[in-house]
């Protein structure tokens, strides 16, 4: 057993991309679950198409050799263009989604996003749309990683620092999870700087007891609508962070990923500013000892390597099942803020 081994890689993991990319996904999350108390379990369809927002844009400008309309692109202004389409693709889905659902409650609002996120996935793995999304084999990230890999400060190799060796700028790279880590921390200041200002409370007010704040006459759709759009819109940009290390592919964000993002919230806290960056941290760095420790432990005969990954989750499931039991506040929550409706 490599001891050494796996915990540089559990160090890894710490502060590995993926992890960044579902932590901000968590904190859009916060936003609709945790400040308003929607039942959003279709967030794993905002990912996805800030995913394809931003593959999509960046490949058909790389076809056309850096140009748009006729104007040479630079790196910077292409990623900003594939970005701010991401976030657009989400603010209309968003909307879309919360204009005919946003009057549901509980488990009705659940039912309803599940199936929007799936209709966003099996469109995207539609044969019709080939052209375009890739259909089930998705984008290859060759098509729209090198703008973001060209404008990386670090050098084109391996970089060493203390015991993690990254590459500097290709996929998984310093360059990403210096990018990753930054934009995590933009979000989370604005959830901390939200959450305490008077549209935040309106928010918990919602969440608490919708009815009350209609009587004080606030506008409690209009309110729910604006908490959708920005989470979702922070799910995307978690869509795009996870896409810099990846390809894109529908079946990467289907149901399991939203249930592993509820997953993260919770364990680390709903309605907390830094709960879905702990919960995101644990899950992953856990994930990946297990599968480490029943790798070395446990012999071929009795456990396969295909089956390593399935026995680890069910492990991680059922110490999580445990925490919800027993803390459903999560690691740094308060009770107080998921008795939602309590009477």
């Amino acid at each position: 057993m490599d001891w050494a081994g796996l915990l540089t890689d559990a160090g890894r993991e710490i502060f590995a991309p993926t992890t960044a990319a579902f932590a901000l996904a968590a904190i859009g999350l916060n936003f609709h679950f945790g400040l308003t108390g929607l039942l959003n379990m279709g967030h794993a369809g905002f990912m996805l198409l800030g995913m394809y927002g931003y593959a999509i844009t960046i490949r058909e400008i790389e076809a056309n050799g850096g140009e748009l309309f006729g104007v040479h692109m630079a790196a910077g202004a292409e990623i900003l263009l594939g970005v701010l389409v991401a976030l657009v693709v989400s603010v209309l889905f968003g909307l879309l989604l919360g204009w005919p659902t946003l009057k549901l409650r509980g488990d009705y609002l659940a039912i309803v996003t599940i199936a929007a996120a799936e209709m966003v996935r099996f469109l995207g793995r539609s044969q019709s749309l080939v052209g375009l999304t890739g259909a089930s084999t998705g984008i290859r990230g060759s098509d729209f990683k090198r703008p973001f890999e060209s404008v990386s400060p670090f050098p084109d190799r391996l970089v060493t620092v203390g015991p993690f060796t990254l590459h500097g700028s290709q996929s998984t790279s310093w360059w990403l999870v210096v990018v990753a880590w930054t934009v995590v921390a933009l979000a989370s200041l604005l959830f901390w700087r939200l959450s305490r200002s008077p549209w935040g409370r309106v928010l918990k007010g919602i969440r608490e007891d919708e009815d009350a704040v209609r009587s004080l006459g606030k506008n409690v759709y209009g309110y729910k609508m604006q908490a959708l759009v920005i989470g979702g819109a922070i799910g995307a940009l978690g869509g795009v962070l996870w896409s810099f290390g990846n390809s894109v592919a529908p079946d990467s964000m289907g149901r399991p990923t939203t249930f592993w993002i509820w997953t993260l919230l919770l364990l680390g806290g709903a309605a907390t500013v830094f709960g879905p960056i702990l919960g995101s941290v644990i899950f992953w760095t856990a994930l990946l000892v297990v599968k480490g420790l029943a790798g070395g432990l446990i012999p071929e005969t009795w456990l396969s390597s295909t089956e390593l990954e399935p026995f680890a989750l069910v492990l991680v499931g059922a110490t999580l099942m445990a925490l919800v039991i027993f803390r459903p506040q999560g690691v740094l929550g308060d009770r107080r803020e998921l008795a939602i409706n309590e009477r």
